[in-house]
């Protein structure tokens, strides 16, 4: 979820419209940053209820832009919500086996890659984030540095673009991104893991670092593939649940492949049950 700011650009009422806006949008990225961290502290099954809301949002999000049907579309949220519910009790497989086997069903009953594509891009973005949280001692501090690095990169390199501006970063799928913003939001990065890092006692290592650059690089990936997704079908916001700011998906696009490739490199590192320790321990 981004906690950037809207562009200063005068409305109607000039000065007070864009303060009004400006006001709306800080405050729909405080609300969700507080639920996200609120439900990240208390974790178990406070952390699967509201990831599971989120990937139940999500996928919807991603049916309608993409053209499924919206009773199919509905039926398809039960067991999104289900696969992260029993995760978030403490059965991750089980609930990374809902969500793969609904993707695998749909692609071979159906053959339909977009809506297989979105049952797993929802999927990965509440199992992932709870594989994280529920791995060890250190899966708040893990999760807490995931965010910290997205949310941080997206407002560094909002102001960043804003700011230099210059040569466009991939201007056919997201004519507004610079590469100053990419940049801007990648030492931005840098800067925030090694606060969580240095705050929570971990040792700032070359490596951790580097994986503060690996997931703000994955952030901003994330970010362009939603764009390059709601270009291919002609589609600006992916809905309307969040004051000033649109749908969830345009909040949480670079959350979930951030949190895929922390997941990763941690189940790698430290196998499943430490995925938050093989993600921070160098």
């Amino acid at each position: 979820m981004r906690a950037d700011v809207a562009a200063l650009r005068p409305g109607v009422n000039g000065v007070n419209a864009v303060g009004s806006d400006l006001l709306i949008r800080t405050g729909s990225a405080a609300v969700l940053a507080a639920i996200a961290l609120g439900a990240a502290w208390f974790g178990g099954p406070a952390t699967g209820l509201v990831a599971a809301a989120a990937a139940v949002v999500v996928w919807l999000e991603w049916a309608a832009i993409t053209g499924a049907r919206e009773a199919d579309a509905r039926l398809l949220a039960v067991p999104v919500g289900l696969a992260t519910v029993v995760a978030g009790f403490g059965f991750l497989g089980l609930g990374f086996g809902i969500a793969g086997g609904t993707a695998l069903g749909l692609w071979f009953s159906q053959r339909s890659l977009w809506s297989a594509a979105g049952i797993a891009y929802a999927g990965i973005l509440g199992l992932c984030i709870l594989a994280i949280r529920l791995s060890g001692e250190l899966g708040l501090t893990a999760l807490v540095f995931v965010f910290a690095i997205v949310w941080v990169t997206d407002t560094g390199a909002f102001f960043a673009g804003r700011i230099i501006g210059g040569a466009k970063l991939w201007p056919r799928i997201s004519p507004k991104k610079t590469w100053a913003g990419a940049i801007g939001g990648l030492a931005a990065a840098v800067i925030a893991g090694a606060a969580v890092g240095g705050g929570a006692g971990l040792v700032l290592s070359p490596p951790l670092i580097a994986m503060a650059v690996l997931l703000s690089i994955g952030c901003q990936m994330g970010d362009l593939f939603e764009s390059a997704v709601k270009r291919r079908f002609g589609v600006k916001d992916s809905g309307h649940i969040i004051p000033g700011h649109g749908g969830l998906m345009d909040r949480v696009d670079g959350l979930i492949f951030a949190c895929a490739l922390a997941a990763l490199v941690g189940w790698v590192r430290g196998g499943s049950d430490h995925i938050a320790a093989g993600l921070l321990r160098w």
